[in-house]
C-alpha cells in the first residue's frame, strides 16, 4: 500500500510499524523452495548489512537474520557470499565496520572510505594508539608473500614472540593482532575468509575487485547514500535511527536527510507518541498486516537500534551478556519472538551441539498477549530453529511465566 501523509494526520505508531517490518522483509512469503544465492541476495536487499558478532551461544548473528526472514536454509551460501571468490561466483560480501563489524555489499565498501581514513590508526586512534608503521609494512609483506593468514600465522612468519597486555582495545591482543585491526580499519587489508570464526587478513586489492578499491567518493555524497540506504531499510525513522544504522554523527545525517527531502526520497512525517519528527521513504510500502513468526537475534537489524525497538514495539530490550549472572533479568542470549508484527514473548536460548539440545533455559510472555497461542506458535519456531540448527531436542527451563505454557504446547522435556 502506497503511503503519504500530505499534511494528514500523524501516523499511527500500528502503521509505522507495518512499515518498518515490511522494509526489513517480513511482510512477503517465505520462498517455496529451497532458498538460493538469489533468496539470501533478496534479504541483503532490505537489511543491507548483517552483524557480525563472536557469541556462538545459538548461532553466529550474521547466520540469524536470513534464518528469521526465510525460514531454514544452508549456511554454506552466506559463507559462500562473504568468504568464496572464483570466477563463476565472485564474492558478494565483504567485513567493514558499518554497524559494527558487518558483512555488507561488495559495491558498498567504497562508501566507507572516509571512514577508512579516520580509522588510519585503528578504531580507537583517539585514545593516543597509532600504529607501528615498521612491523605494519611488514605484516604487509608478509601477506604479500604467503597470502590469507591469521595474526598468529603472520607473527610465525615474522619470527615474532611478543607478550600480551592488556592496552585502550580492551582485550587481549598482539601487537600483531592489534596492528592487523588498525591495517583492517584503514581499508589496506580485507577480510577473504574466516576459519573457526577466525579472521584471515589478506591485501585488500587481492579481496575486492580493482573497480571498488578504485572507486572514489566524497565524504558527503558518501554519508548520503549511506543515509539512503538506512532510510530504505527502515522504511520510515528519526534522524537517531537513520543515523545509528551505519554509527553517524549528527553532524553528518541532518545534511544528508535535507538533500534527500529536496530531492523527494524522503518525506518528513510524524508518528503518535514519537517526539521527533520521522522521515519516511518515498517508496516505502505499508502491509496492510503482517503476519507470521520470528525468533529474532539480538544483533537483528530489526530491533539492534534499542531505542527504535521500544518506540516501534513497546519493547523494552538490553542484552544482558555482560551483566553478572544473578544480576540478569531474562538471561544471557535472549531472542524476541515476533508474531503477526508484535514483539509477543522473549526466550533466552543456548544450542547445545555436544548433546544435540536447544536449551531454553527461560520464556517469558509480554503484557497482554494470548499465552496459550504464543506458547503453541512458539514452540512451533523453536522446533524450526532446532531443525534448522540440526538439534534434535528442545529443553524448557523453568525460568519465567511462559515455560510451563510453552512446555506443554512443545511436548518435549522439561529440565530442573
Amino acid at each position: 500500500m502506497p503511503i503519504s501523509s500530505n499534511g494528514s494526520a500523524a501516523l499511527t505508531v500500528a502503521a509505522a510499524r507495518r512499515i518498518a517490518l515490511g522494509a526489513q522483509g517480513f511482510a512477503g512469503a517465505r520462498p517455496s523452495g529451497p532458498p538460493t544465492r538469489r533468496t539470501l541476495a533478496k534479504v541483503l536487499d532490505s537489511t543491507k548489512l548483517l552483524q557480525i558478532d563472536s557469541v556462538s551461544a545459538v548461532v553466529r548473528a550474521h547466520y540469524a537474520p536470513v534464518f528469521s526472514r526465510i525460514g531454514a536454509y544452508d549456511r554454506a551460501l552466506l559463507d559462500e557470499m562473504a568468504w568464496s571468490d572464483t570466477a563463476r561466483r565472485p564474492r558478494k560480501l565483504v567485513e567493514y565496520w558499518a554497524h559494527e563489524a558487518a558483512l555488507l555489499p561488495v559495491e558498498d565498501w567504497p562508501l566507507m572510505r572516509w571512514r577508512m581514513i579516520k580509522y588510519r590508526h585503528g578504531r580507537w586512534a583517539g585514545l593516543g594508539r597509532h600504529r607501528d608503521e615498521k612491523l605494519a609494512d611488514e605484516v604487509q609483506s608478509v601477506l604479500r608473500e604467503f597470502g590469507p593468514s591469521t595474526a598468529g600465522e603472520i607473527e610465525k612468519h615474522l619470527e615474532l614472540d611478543r607478550p600480551r597486555a592488556k592496552d585502550n582495545w580492551g582485550w587481549n591482543y598482539s601487537e600483531t593482532k592489534v596492528v592487523c585491526e588498525q591495517l583492517f580499519a584503514s581499508g589496506e587489508l580485507s577480510v577473504p575468509k574466516r576459519v573457526g570464526f577466525q579472521r584471515h587478513y589478506d591485501l585488500t586489492e587481492r579481496v575486492l575487485p580493482a573497480e571498488v578499491c578504485a572507486r572514489e567518493i566524497d565524504e558527503p555524497d558518501a554519508i548520503r547514500e549511506l543515509v539512503r540506504r538506512a532510510a530504505s531499510s527502515h522504511g520510515i525513522g528519526t534522524e537517531t535511527d537513520l543515523r545509528d544504522y551505519y554509527r553517524l554523527k549528527r553532524t553528518q545525517t541532518e545534511p544528508a536527510i535535507a538533500d534527500l527531502i529536496d530531492a523527494g526520497e524522503l518525506e518528513q512525517v510524524s508518528v503518535e507518541g514519537w517526539d521527533k519528527p520521522a522521515y519516511l521513504h518515498t517508496a516505502a510500502r505499508m502491509p496492510r498486516r503482517v503476519t507470521g513468526s520470528a525468533l529474532l537475534c539480538p544483533f537483528d537489524p530489526l530491533i539492534f537500534f534499542r531505542d527504535r525497538t521500544e518506540r516501534l514495539f513497546d519493547f523494552h530490550y538490553r542484552i544482558e551478556i555482560y551483566t553478572p549472572e544473578h544480576k540478569r533479568v531474562h538471561g544471557y542470549y535472549v531472542f524476541p519472538f515476533l508474531l503477526d508484527g508484535e514483539i509477543v514473548a522473549r526466550v533466552d536460548l543456548r544450542a547445545d551441539r555436544t548433546t544435540g539440545i536447544l536449551r531454553v533455559p527461560g520464556a517469558f510472555l509480554e503484557p497482554g498477549h494470548d499465552r496459550t497461542r504464543v506458547a503453541v506458535e512458539l514452540a512451533a519456531a523453536l522446533r524450526e530453529m532446532a531443525d534448522w540448527l540440526e538439534l534434535d531436542t528442545l529443553e524448557i527451563g523453568a525460568r519465567g511465566d511462559l515455560a510451563t505454557a510453552l512446555s506443554k504446547a512443545g511436548r518435549v522435556r522439561v529440565s530442573t
